[in-house]
């Protein structure tokens, strides 16, 4: 499961304003800020927010994907 700091992480990689994030989501924009700020999220939030961020070009990497430290992150994915 993605944590608050991933979905920042790729809000801001993807130059998306919290509103816009919101709308797309279908969640208000004090859901998104408190699920930043990594407070208490039902399951279907994070699902949501996660769908719409990986649709726009964002891959998350949980702890134990390769990357240099191993710990959990996001990247863009590469243009096809």
């Amino acid at each position: 499961m993605v944590n608050g700091a991933q979905i920042r992480m790729a809000r801001a990689a993807l130059n998306l304003k919290v509103r816009e994030l919101a709308e797309l989501a279908q969640v208000s924009p004090n859901t998104v800020t408190r699920v930043e700020a990594d407070m208490q999220a039902n399951a279907t939030t994070l699902g949501a927010l996660q769908r719409v961020l990986e649709a726009a070009g964002a891959e998350f990497i949980d702890a134990g994907m390769p990357s240099q430290d191993g710990g959990p992150g996001v990247r863009l994915r590469k243009a096809e």
